[in-house]
């Protein structure tokens, strides 16, 4: 295994009976490293992430991750999605700890609690998810993710049905999360602003169907990131501009003509 493909995506095609969602996508994630996949609705982003996460089988090419085939679902990596979903009849603790005991013989209620812990949820092990915010669901989501010790997190839209504030709460504390366990994350987002100011660099897909990769833009923040200090940064500016450019310009989605 190559340090710079931790995850290789090689001549990726998916295809659902005779229409092509994904054509010759190429992509390499290093270990450690946070990448984000940005397109227009219908350019297959969660279709790839659902390819990684072994959800979905590739009608040609190959995914390794760690050097080993991609060939179903494993513990080796944790799937966030935009629903929660948390088992409502059980608590925080439970719904995590379900997750730990399929993985681990072992230390299982010590690896659930550090998971809570891990994302500001130990005040709440014992409640059910009707008890607690859309925020906080999202948090034990992560947590269940992070508790089995995953190779690589998978994020589809983690935020996206939050309202603005807690949203940037969240990423704020995926920050926090990211940068002490090292881990290695790749994350589908519509959010321009979400995708510069948590990634290292930013897969910007072409339109569907069909899509490709377009263009890979490097985010040469340092870390690590303070939202206001960045809110009037002449560099996260610059960056944003080149994913607007790509999705507002350079894949536009035009209006079709009627032919009377």
């Amino acid at each position: 295994m190559q340090p710079d493909k931790f995850l290789s995506v090689e001549g990726v095609r998916m295809a659902f009976g005779s229409s092509l969602i994904l054509d010759s996508i190429d992509i390499s994630v290093r270990k450690g490293e946070f990448v984000s996949l940005i397109g227009h609705s219908g350019c297959g982003k969660s279709t790839l992430l659902n390819l990684v996460a072994g959800l979905l089988k590739p009608t040609a090419g190959t995914i390794l991750l760690a050097g080993k085939h991609i060939d179903g679902p494993g513990p080796d990596r944790g799937v966030v999605f935009q629903n929660h979903s948390l088992l409502p009849w059980l608590t925080c603790f439970q719904n995590v700890h379900l997750a730990v005991e399929r993985v681990f013989k072992d230390r299982l209620k010590e690896r659930t609690h550090a998971a809570l812990e891990l994302v500001g949820l130990s005040h709440a092990e014992y409640k059910y998810p009707h008890q607690i915010s859309g925020g906080m669901k999202q948090r034990v989501g992560i947590a269940r993710a992070l508790a089995i010790e995953p190779k690589m997190l998978l994020l589809d839209e983690p935020f996206g049905a939050l309202d603005a504030l807690t949203r940037a709460t969240l990423q704020d504390e995926l920050m926090r999360i990211v940068a002490k366990t090292g881990a290695t994350v790749l994350m589908v987002t519509h959010d321009v602003d979400e995708a510069v100011l948590l990634s290292d660099r930013v897969v910007m897909m072409t339109n569907g169907p069909a899509a490709r990769i377009g263009e890979v833009l490097d985010v040469d923040l340092p870390r690590p990131r303070e939202r206001l200090a960045l809110a009037h940064d002449a560099r996260f500016m610059e960056l944003r501009a080149s994913v607007l450019e790509f999705l507002y310009e350079k894949q536009a989605h035009r209006p079709r003509l009627k032919v009377a």
